[in-house]
């Protein structure tokens, strides 16, 4: 089965709690982790170019980073 072209993967992020992201594509199953932004900005490009290797490429890739605190008032 041939894998769809995309216009944009999104990518969900979740910053790890011993520091550094893990990234996760929406729509296909592609997982990578950098230690910092500009490493995990890489590590999604390069997992996303080895995915579409012998297709056609999304034409953009959108990281979506939720930050989720809580925190006591006092």
């Amino acid at each position: 089965m041939p894998t769809p072209h995309y216009r944009e993967l999104v990518f969900d992020l979740v910053q790890d709690a011993g520091g550094g992201y893990v990234a996760e594509c929406l729509s296909e199953n592609i997982v990578t982790q950098g230690d910092t932004w500009t490493e995990l900005r890489a590590n999604v490009k390069d997992a996303v170019e080895a995915y579409f290797f012998d297709g056609p490429k999304p034409q953009s890739i959108r990281l979506h980073l939720v930050k989720n605190e809580v925190f006591q008032m006092q």
